[in-house]
């Protein structure tokens, strides 16, 4: 059996390590007596190495090799070949099985052609190729012709005969027109045969198939699948750090303003004025970017606020509402969705404790969401920006490329490490803040009412308006929290002051001059209505 290794022109003498490995004959005889082999090998323009041989087997001999397909290459890694164009004649044949390519002969001739393929690689400054050889059976003689595309061919060493005692290879030579014959009688088992050769860099197609063991297979890391995976963990902290400054500038503008004042003063009247006209669940929304329970409920009593409800209490844990006006187009489509889920058309009154796991809050809370979208105030819950075309543009890329160097047999996570950043540029809008520019500045300016909520005198309000100015900012503190310090602050209001007994808007205590009853109260029905739309 022969044992080759190395070379940019590996398979052709791949070949001749096949032609030497001659099974036993079947009885011992005289090398002069053995197998003949004269074989002519033809190296294309590009890289295919065709080889046609001729093999006489004496009476009583055999011939038998075998070209193993896949052979070592350096320390782990693997060189492979394939062969095609197979035939033979005479009492010959040659079969490929699995990673083999077997020829056999029976005594008598025998002609073989095939094509090598896989069987070059460049070297540095030139083609170079090396192999060793040891003979497992006696040879009588060997004739070989070798034709390149080059004329420069040239043989750097050869060296023939038993371990230990090689010697130079007198009958191997290249013709003037480049081409190399080796002509050599007498071989015995055992010899060993180290040839080198040399062709100019450029001479024929480089085509070898070589797995290095650190790199065999297609999702195996490279330097190109290190700088993509490189490139997508810089992609990935710049990332993080736009979502932890973009977060860092919404929560700064909600702090960004002095406190606002609520009340507004001309001649001698004062009225109640939010940032932009904001309505109480509107700015609830913008607040936490959440249509949360809270936001519904201080939208109800601001409708009852603005004479579409009328709220009276029943017993201490159940109320009654009532239609006052129909749902208008006053109102904001969420305030109408608000309207409905309480009374639903054809019902003027209802109690709070029949509401009880009958309110569906999704459509008010979607509503409330598309309400802010269409301000401009929040972003669309769905909205397809930048960020999603280009996650979809580099996740169909990574995938395609992914697919396509997986069938390339090479850097398929290359595709991977951009399919992957296309998956980080589709979930990205996930962490960045809800509220857009505008979304901001508003909701710093209600932060800052909220904090002028906490400033507000009543003793500065003329009697006639404090009822209104009350009653309009009490939705307000809803959102924020803050309803028992402000109906505190007004506990001493006397609802009585506008001539009409009782608040306006809610019943159940108009015989009261103050609001020290209410404010024990009311927050029971706060807690209830967040109930209803938990």
């Amino acid at each position: 059996m022969l044992i080759s290794r190395g070379g940019a022109l590996g398979a052709l003498w791949l070949v001749a390590a096949g032609m030497f490995a001659a099974g036993p004959a079947a009885q011992a005889q005289d090398p002069a007596d053995g197998v003949t082999i004269a074989a002519d090998i033809k190296l294309t323009d590009d890289g295919l190495l065709q080889v046609a041989e001729k093999v006489q087997v004496p009476p009583g001999g055999q011939f038998h090799m075998v070209l193993p397909l896949r052979v070592a290459f350096g320390d782990s890694g693997e060189r492979r070949f394939s062969v095609t164009d197979i035939g033979s004649t005479g009492a010959g044949k040659a079969t490929l099985a699995g990673d083999l390519f077997t020829v056999d002969a029976q005594p008598g001739d025998s002609s073989f052609t095939y094509t090598v393929h896989n069987t070059v690689n460049d070297a540095q400054g030139s083609q170079v190729f090396r192999w060793t050889g040891v003979l497992n059976t006696d040879v009588a003689s060997i004739t070989a012709s070798v034709i390149s595309p080059s004329f420069r061919m040239g043989i750097a060493d050869c060296k023939i005969g038993p371990a230990g005692q090689q010697q130079p290879c007198a009958d191997v030579r290249v013709e003037p027109d480049g081409v190399l014959t080796l002509n050599k009688e007498g071989l015995r088992k055992g010899d060993i045969i180290d040839l080198s050769m040399q062709l100019p860099p450029g001479t024929v197609a480089p085509n070898a198939d070589i797995h290095d063991g650190n790199d065999s297979s297609a999702f195996s890391f490279g330097t190109p699948v290190l700088v993509a995976f490189g490139a997508l963990v810089l992609a990935l902290l710049a990332a993080a750090g736009f979502v932890l400054w973009s977060r860092r500038q919404d929560a700064a503008a909600l702090g960004a303003h002095e406190a606002l004042d609520p009340v507004q003063h001309k001649d001698d009247r004062a009225e109640f004025v939010s940032p932009d006209g904001v309505l109480p669940g509107a700015a609830g929304l913008l607040l936490d970017a959440s249509p949360d329970a809270t936001d519904l409920a201080a939208t109800v009593v601001d409708l009852a606020v603005r004479r579409y409800l009328w709220i009276t209490p029943i017993s201490d844990s159940d109320w009654r509402i009532n239609r006052v006006n129909a749902a208008d187009d006053q109102l904001r489509d969420y305030e109408r969705e608000v309207y409905r889920a309480l009374l639903p058309d054809g019902t003027d009154s209802v109690q709070v404790s029949e509401l009880r796991g009958r309110v569906a809050a999704t459509s008010a809370r979607s509503a409330l969401l598309a309400d802010a979208a269409a301000n401009g105030t929040l972003t669309a819950p769905h909205r397809r920006g930048p960020s999603f075309w280009l996650g979809v543009v580099l996740l169909v890329v990574g995938v395609a490329a992914t697919i396509g160097l997986a069938i390339a047999g090479r850097y398929a996570l290359v595709g991977v490490a951009v399919a992957l950043g296309g998956v980080a540029a589709l979930f990205l809008p996930r962490y960045l803040p809800r509220r857009t520019a505008t979304g901001r500045a508003l909701a710093g300016r209600i932060r800052a009412l909220q904090r002028g909520l906490d400033n507000v005198q009543p003793d500065r309000i003329p009697p006639a308006d404090r009822e209104l100015v009350f009653s309009r900012a009490l939705p307000f503190t809803i959102i924020g929290g803050r309803v028992d310090n402000w109906i505190r602050t007004f506990r001493d209001l006397d609802p009585t002051a506008d001539r009409d007994p009782g608040l306006y808007w809610f019943g159940g205590f108009d015989r009261d001059r103050n609001l020290h009853r209410f404010a024990g109260h009311f927050p029971y029905f706060i807690t209830a209505l967040e109930g209803l739309f938990a």
